[in-house]
């Protein structure tokens, strides 16, 4: 008896089911793929390994978005990278879980994180001269917690550090895209771009710590920019 006979490791779809291929992509495999990754993907990554242009690329993510609209993943876009992330409604479930419990944030923090959100990619100077105080511990502090993340350096005498948001931005604060940041009132939007026009007597007094689409709340502190001292010696 003759035939042929199939290897152990030799997987055979079944029958009728589709699989990707080289110049194909759909919308289930871009939702494969993200899923897997351990770190956000690039428009050009996906399109590299799925052997596509990054037209094709930006179709299938639109309809994966519109597919996971009502379900309990989320497509989050930072730029062109993307990543899978769990739906901001579902976070209360989550970190009961996980035995998350979310770091409250200062009324400094806040306001510091409100303009390097809508000011991005700014620097820890710009900051500071709309702020009208020192922000340097904030700032680390914020990105350490990796609300803000480094940009790269700013072509200025100096080079300084230019800083943005990521994606732990976004799901801390349940969106998907920095285009769902809520508008600032215009008096607020005018003082972020002019750099404040003057200092601040004390944080909080620009009046632009938002608290985002999701409110990340205050912690106890208050919204002292300084950083906290160690024991005293005896």
């Amino acid at each position: 008896m003759t035939g042929d006979l199939q290897r152990p490791d030799e997987a055979v779809p079944a029958e009728g089911a589709a699989t990707e291929t080289p110049g194909e992509l759909t919308a289930t495999g871009l939702e494969a793929l993200l899923f897997v990754a351990e770190r956000p993907l690039s428009r050009r990554e996906i399109a590299t390994l799925a052997g596509v242009d990054r037209a094709t690329v930006d179709a299938h993510l639109g309809d994966l978005e519109v597919e996971l609209a009502t379900r309990g993943i989320r497509v989050l876009v930072d730029g062109d990278r993307v990543m899978l992330a769990t739906a901001p409604e579902t976070g209360a479930l989550v970190a009961r879980y996980v035995g998350a419990d979310p770091t409250r944030l200062t009324s400094a923090a806040l306001e510091t994180l409100a303009i390097v959100a809508y000011r991005q990619p700014v620097t820890r100077a710009a900051i500071e001269r709309i702020r009208g105080v020192d922000s340097d511990y904030t700032i680390r502090g914020l990105l350490h917690r990796r609300l803000v993340v480094e940009l790269g350096r700013a072509d200025a005498p100096g080079r300084p550090y230019l800083y943005g948001t990521g994606f732990d931005f976004l799901t801390r604060f349940g969106i998907v895209s920095l285009e769902e940041l809520p508008a600032l009132d215009a008096d607020v939007a005018a003082r972020i771009a002019e750099e404040g026009g003057g200092a601040a007597d004390e944080p909080g007094s620009l009046g632009i710590a938002v608290r985002m689409p999701m409110d990340a709340g205050e912690d106890d502190e208050g919204g002292s920019d300084e950083a906290p001292s160690g024991p005293s010696g005896t």
